[in-house]
């Protein structure tokens, strides 16, 4: 069997994190840096999107003044400051990534621990 033929049950037990660690060093760069030209984009495109829905609507709406781009993302960094959610009950991803674990692993602790109860 060659290196591209992989069968489900192989690429199955690799999963994403498996792919991961069959990258090289350049190849993790390479991805990174791609990915961190893609966020950039992203959210430049939010920011145009922002003005442009401003200068359509708002002016028009509630006669208010047509905005720049950095205007546009002023109002989006002070939206995220006034509207962010903050205090003890938003948990934080990584606690929700957590308690999922540990019950997946009661569940599979229960799973495998019954049949050799009932021997």
């Amino acid at each position: 069997m060659s290196d591209f033929e992989i069968s489900h049950e192989e690429r199955k037990m690799k999963g994403p994190k498996g792919w991961w660690r069959e990258r090289t060093l350049a190849e993790k760069i390479i991805l990174g840096i791609g990915f961190g030209i893609l966020g950039l984009g992203f959210m430049a495109l939010c920011g145009w999107v922002l003005m442009l829905l401003w200068n359509w609507l708002m002016p028009d709406i509630f006669g208010l003044k047509q905005v720049t781009y950095w205007q546009a993302w002023g109002l989006l960094i002070l939206s995220s400051i006034l509207f962010k959610r903050v205090g003890p009950g938003h948990p934080h991803p990584t606690s929700d990534y957590k308690r999922k674990n540990k019950l997946k692993s009661y569940i599979h602790e229960e799973h495998f621990q019954k049949p050799e109860a009932a021997e």
